[in-house]
């Protein structure tokens, strides 16, 4: 099934179940009005909502409506933790190994699929990060990660959002975090689903160009449950914990005369890496005022499995003052559509 939350005026929004299409949702207040209330009670809920997407799928939802992706919260807008890794392997420097890199977040007042990107400035190095979450059960101290992949309830679409200026700690490098429309139960990804990690490719537009579709799961070096047995070694995870893979990223393929990444780029920052080890220095900016991106994930029929996350960037004005909308710029094209 596929889950998402509505705007309603407060932080927590309403439950909606969505069709598989995406086309047409239904209220599951009668079932549960917020997400976190299944996810604490998963085995008693999760079958009154599975059987209210059989029928929204099916036709028999007396009181569907139309989904409109822009009434969305995060499918979960206030997680107890929010930890984004560095699980791929794609040959550049600075990655390692043995370490994940799992780093802890701010879990409040996630961003929804259409919430603008905030900044104070273009000077901060904006960049996008596009990748996928999982949204766990509780999961035990010292879990395995076998034990820690069975925890897995819902997968998310993610857009973390990253600012590189020097001067900046660790802490403030991760201002904003936004997730796609809808959250899905692992049922729904069928066979693309193995292994814990999920075999589709990811789509990045930047300013209408396709800059990324590079393979989920192909150089995802620590599955899913690994990255929760990560975390789980000194504590346990409570249900409604998010743990993001971090950026999406394919190895390099070695062409005539130099290494190329032909599946592009879902972050500037590894664009800029590339062309700094192929060139000598980065010549691909940050993003930019009005800015604009869309990511997306579809499956093997050409549905899209998360909807899509599509943002804007504004400059973030001093309080009672809207913020700002610029022109934007183009962006580097990998692939062109």
């Amino acid at each position: 099934m596929k889950l998402a939350t509505y705007k309603d005026g407060s932080r927590d929004g309403q439950l909606v179940v969505v069709a598989r299409d995406l086309s047409i949702a239904h209220y599951a207040s009668t079932i549960a009005s917020r997400l976190q209330q299944v996810l604490d009670d998963w085995n008693f809920l999760a079958p009154q909502l599975q059987d209210l997407s059989d029928a929204l799928n099916a036709g028999r939802a007396r009181h569907a409506f139309p989904f409109d992706p822009r009434q969305c919260m995060a499918p979960l807008p206030r997680a107890g933790l929010w930890a984004l890794a560095d699980a791929y392997d794609a040959g550049l420097p600075a990655e390692s190994a043995a370490d994940p890199g799992l780093r802890l977040g701010a879990g409040h007042g996630l961003a929804g699929a259409c919430d603008p990107v905030p900044a104070l400035s273009e000077q901060q190095g904006i960049d996008f990060g596009a990748g996928l979450a999982v949204v766990t059960a509780d999961i035990p101290q010292r879990a395995s990660p076998e034990q820690a992949l069975d925890g897995v309830r819902l997968v998310l679409l993610v857009n973390a959002v990253v600012l590189h200026a020097d001067g900046l700690t660790a802490a403030q490098r991760q201002p904003h975090t936004a997730f796609g429309p809808v959250a899905v139960t692992l049922d729904e990804l069928g066979d693309a689903w193995a292994q814990g990690r999920l075999q589709l490719p990811l789509q990045t537009h930047w300013n209408g160009r396709r800059v990324g579709m590079a393979e989920a799961g192909a150089d995802m070096r620590w599955h899913f449950g690994e990255l929760i047995a990560h975390l789980c070694a000194t504590r346990p995870l409570a249900a409604g914990s998010i743990v993001g893979a971090g950026t999406v990223r394919n190895r390099g393929v070695e062409g005539k005369s130099r290494m190329e990444w032909p599946k592009g780029f879902h972050a500037i920052a590894d664009k800029r890496t590339v062309e700094a080890l192929r060139d000598g220095q980065a010549a691909t900016g940050f993003l930019r005022f009005g800015d604009s991106l869309r990511i997306e994930m579809k499956d093997a029929d050409g549905l899209s499995l998360f909807g899509a996350i599509e943002q804007e960037v504004v400059a973030l004005a001093p309080p009672g003052v809207a913020s700002a909308r610029g022109r934007g710029h183009a962006a580097p094209a990998a692939q062109e559509d």
